[in-house]
């Protein structure tokens, strides 16, 4: 289970964007406990005191220096303090342009604003996902992320007891869709159309369901396989059988997490995601012993079979 080997770096990156977990109260059905990362509500209520002229300049007083893909020396007159969350680009990009919505993939170094020691880095166990999205982390840094391109390195503070946390992101790379090779998919599996942003929609098979989990790739992506434990984001689409559609992570902008394995999603999606490879796109049909059984779940009737289109962003 490679989660064990990035949870320190990844609860490092969580806590200083001060994510957490809150309910869904929209009604509609999930695929899983409903356990979304927003922003808290304190720092929601501070956000927009964030990028305070003054704390901006605080940050523009650091300096990165190291090649890109490794790990930067920041340098800055100590202690450095900030009033509330800001962040500034320190080094632009030259990939892709940064949307709201997309999943990032960043490197990080985490020092102390008191006296520049190293407090956590991700380059020597692996990147972690960032959500360009007020909803999943922190108003600050997004609206500096919004509009630059991959391979820029960003600078965010935010206030501690003693002096500021300071990080230098590094964007890898930029996930919206699945990414890979399209693969036929076995016959009586709904066929899966996409719009030009990478939305799904299927054309319904006429005729009985499959009484068996179904779980074919539409798209072979090459990247890591899901294992069990791995902290997993994607986007996906879900209809009943007949092709009425429920739910959706593309309505909601944002990718959906989730670990995979732990029953935070219905047995169905525990059992399809596990092997499959980061960049995939896979078709999951649900018999209702894997999915909801015989309970009335909102708009999903009891002793449903469910179709869901689910594009695999990121596995870690």
């Amino acid at each position: 289970m490679r989660r064990s080997a990035t949870a320190t770096t990844a609860a490092a990156l969580a806590a200083l964007l001060l994510l957490a977990g809150c309910s869904s109260d929209d009604g509609e059905a999930e695929p899983a406990a409903s356990q979304t990362p927003t922003a808290t509500e304190s720092e929601s209520a501070g956000a927009e005191a964030g990028n305070a002229p003054e704390d901006v300049a605080a940050l523009e007083g650091v300096t990165v220096e190291g090649e890109a893909g490794g790990e930067p020396t920041l340098t800055f007159e100590q202690p450095l303090n900030v009033t509330g969350s800001a962040a500034v680009v320190a080094s632009p990009g030259d990939g892709e342009e940064i949307t709201e919505g997309q999943l990032l993939v960043v490197d990080f170094i985490q020092v102390n604003g008191e006296n520049g020691e190293v407090l956590d880095s991700t380059y020597e166990g692996g990147p972690q996902p960032l959500v360009v999205s007020d909803e999943m982390t922190v108003p600050a840094l997004n609206d500096v992320l919004i509009g630059q391109q991959v391979g820029a390195r960003v600078l965010f503070a935010s206030p501690t007891q003693a002096a500021a946390a300071i990080m230098a992101l590094e964007v890898v790379d930029a996930r919206s869709r699945a990414e890979g090779t399209a693969v036929e998919a076995p016959e009586g599996v709904p066929a899966v159309t996409l719009a030009e942003n990478g939305e799904p929609s299927i054309e319904p098979v006429d005729g009985e369901a499959p009484t068996e989990l179904v779980a074919a790739p539409t798209i072979k992506g090459e990247g890591e396989e899901v294992e069990e434990g791995d902290y997993v984001f994607v986007q996906y689409s879900g209809w009943l059988w007949d092709g009425t559609p429920f739910d959706s992570s593309w309505s909601k902008g944002v990718p959906f997490p989730l670990e995979a394995g732990a029953g935070q999603v219905i047995e169905g999606w525990d059992t399809a995601l596990l092997g499959q490879t980061v960049g995939s796109q896979v078709v999951m049909v649900i018999p209702p012993e894997l999915g909801y059984k015989d309970q009335d779940n909102g708009t999903i009737p009891p002793n449903s079979t469910l179709v869901f289109v689910v594009d695999i962003l990121y596995a870690g």
